[in-house]
């Protein structure tokens, strides 16, 4: 069953944000974007877009592009 957008802050910069990963279809915008290893931190959640771009690009190896 899908849900409701969520609303979020980011945990690094407290940036207000939707997250939609459990919306129809999974639409949410970082599906779009590389994937990441999940956190071993259980209490982990969702960065914005910034900020979960920016990690992506800091994870990428020297001279690829993410996009």
């Amino acid at each position: 069953m899908s849900r409701p957008a969520e609303k979020k802050n980011c945990p690094e910069c407290d940036a207000a944000f939707e997250c939609l990963a459990h919306c129809a279809a999974n639409t949410c915008w970082c599906a779009a974007l590389p994937r990441l290893p999940m956190p071993t931190d259980a209490a982990a959640d969702c960065l914005c877009p910034t900020c979960l771009r920016a990690q992506i690009e800091k994870n990428l190896s020297p001279g690829l592009s993410p996009y």
